[in-house]
């Protein structure tokens, strides 16, 4: 049986289109069987995404941990145009929903391929997000966490959304003793967004 953040999927295909807005900007996605939040922005990664663009800094080089079909790399890379967004993701199908997704919106200062968790990412980052899969398992949220402070440039930032019941204490510890300071940026219905920064 393969999940979400399997690599491929057996399950049959079966689209679904929404429209997902942040103030003006717009974006018409495509989703399918087989990946993370099927039939609309998942409420946490929408709390992430507005927590992120809400900050006072503007980021220039952003990855996109768990990218699923593409909704929070592409809102930011629509809203930051001048800023390059990378967006990486375990599932192939996923990966080509968020291809398509990025060609159908017109958003061109992406950069979209294959890794597990940050396994294949060789760059570094100002500002890393991520909804991380939490029915991977904690070792897997925890492989993301190490992996994102080690491609962090210097006072490089790392936005995570977790829910309580989730997980969200023992990550916010975890972060805390990655990189000595973590703080709640925002919480919204059970979901926290938290925030560290390197340097």
């Amino acid at each position: 049986m393969s999940h979400y953040y399997s690599e491929e999927q057996d399950v049959v295909s079966n689209p679904v289109h929404f429209t997902y807005t942040y103030e003006t900007h717009e974006l018409k996605l495509k989703t399918d069987s087989g990946v993370f939040s099927k039939g609309s922005i998942d409420f946490g990664s929408n709390v992430l995404v507005r927590a992120f663009l809400q900050e006072d800094r503007r980021y220039s080089k952003i990855l996109d941990v768990g990218c699923g079909y593409g909704p929070i790399g592409l809102m930011i890379a629509s809203v930051y145009t001048d800023s390059a967004v990378h967006m990486v993701d375990v599932n192939a199908r996923a990966l080509s929903l968020a291809e398509e997704n990025a060609s159908k919106n017109h958003i061109d200062n992406v950069n979209i391929y294959k890794s597990d968790a940050l396994s294949q990412v060789e760059e570094t980052f100002d500002a890393i997000l991520t909804n991380p899969p939490i029915r991977a398992g904690k070792e897997v949220v925890n492989q993301i966490l190490d992996q994102s402070y080690e491609r962090l440039e210097d006072a490089g930032a790392l936005y995570v959304v977790i829910q309580k019941k989730q997980g969200m204490p023992s990550a916010k510890k975890r972060m805390e003793g990655l990189f000595g300071n973590v703080e709640v940026l925002t919480k919204d219905k059970g979901y926290y967004i938290l925030k560290s920064v390197k340097g």
